[in-house]
């Protein structure tokens, strides 16, 4: 998978971030990040330790540059349990993540309302998002308000 992201911020770091990533395993992804603008390189992993049942939700260990707007060379590792509510299309997730930056925990999660077009509202563990999706079978593309102040649009293409 490979997403681009643009963010019209004052931020120099959160401005352009790019993503290459491939499934090593059926439960694990590896990749890189790219914060473009401050010529930063990163590695991204996402390990799903359970799956999602309709009993029970989804576990993931993994790590990614820390949060939006977080200064250069700071990464977040983190757990996160994620659930579709059955039946509805709305799913939940919520996150203990270790931030570098903050040189200790916080506690992400968000809420996502719909299926092939979706609103999610995010909590990084410092600052709210709003996000518009289209949720399509190869490509997602997203249009951000991020920190409810700064515009941004995203796409990500599965290959």
């Amino acid at each position: 998978m490979a997403s681009l992201r643009w963010v019209d911020s004052p931020v120099e770091r959160a401005r352009w971030r790019a993503t290459l990533g491939y499934r090593v395993l059926p439960t694990l992804s590896l990749g890189v990040e790219a914060n473009l603008v401050v010529e930063e390189i990163g590695p991204l992993v996402t390990w799903f330790v359970l799956t999602e049942t309709d009993r029970r939700p989804g576990v993931f260990l993994g790590t990614s540059s820390d949060r939006i707007g977080s200064p250069e060379g700071n990464q977040a590792y983190y757990v996160t349990a994620a659930k579709q509510a059955p039946g509805w299309p709305v799913s939940a997730y919520a996150t203990l993540n270790y931030s570098e930056w903050d040189d200790g925990f916080n506690v992400p999660f968000g809420v996502t309302v719909g299926r092939t077009y979706a609103v999610q509202m995010m909590y990084d563990g410092e600052r709210t998002h709003l996000l518009a999706h289209y949720l399509g079978s190869r490509v997602t593309a997203s249009v951000l308000w991020v920190w409810l102040e700064d515009l941004g649009l995203a796409m990500s293409v599965g290959f």
